[in-house]
């Protein structure tokens, strides 16, 4: 997804909670503004965000500085093996994109 909020993919293993893309581009906001904090407070560059609900735990990872990877899973999911497989797969995706 960029940090426009448009999506340049999706997919989902099965009927969403909600509606995935406008999760996406909600969280989008979340993540320019953290990236901004990150940077005002002089922290270094912002490389993951992870925001957890009642229905739904979402992980944000950042590519470039034009689009993020998000991962949406139920809350019995398996956060830790999610976050490591984004980390693992971000360089493909910043190839892919680049």
């Amino acid at each position: 997804m960029g940090f426009d909020g448009i999506a340049v993919e999706s997919y989902a293993a099965e009927a969403p909670v909600t509606d995935i893309e406008t999760v996406g581009m909600e969280f989008s906001i979340l993540l320019n503004e953290m990236r901004k904090a990150a940077a005002q407070l002089e922290a270094g560059e912002a490389q993951e965000m992870t925001v957890r609900t009642e229905k739904l735990s979402t992980i944000l990872r950042i590519i470039n500085d034009d689009y993020f990877v998000a991962m949406a899973l139920r809350p019995d999911g398996n956060l830790g093996k999610a976050r490591y497989t984004l980390r693992l797969l971000a360089p493909e995706f910043y190839r892919e994109l680049s």
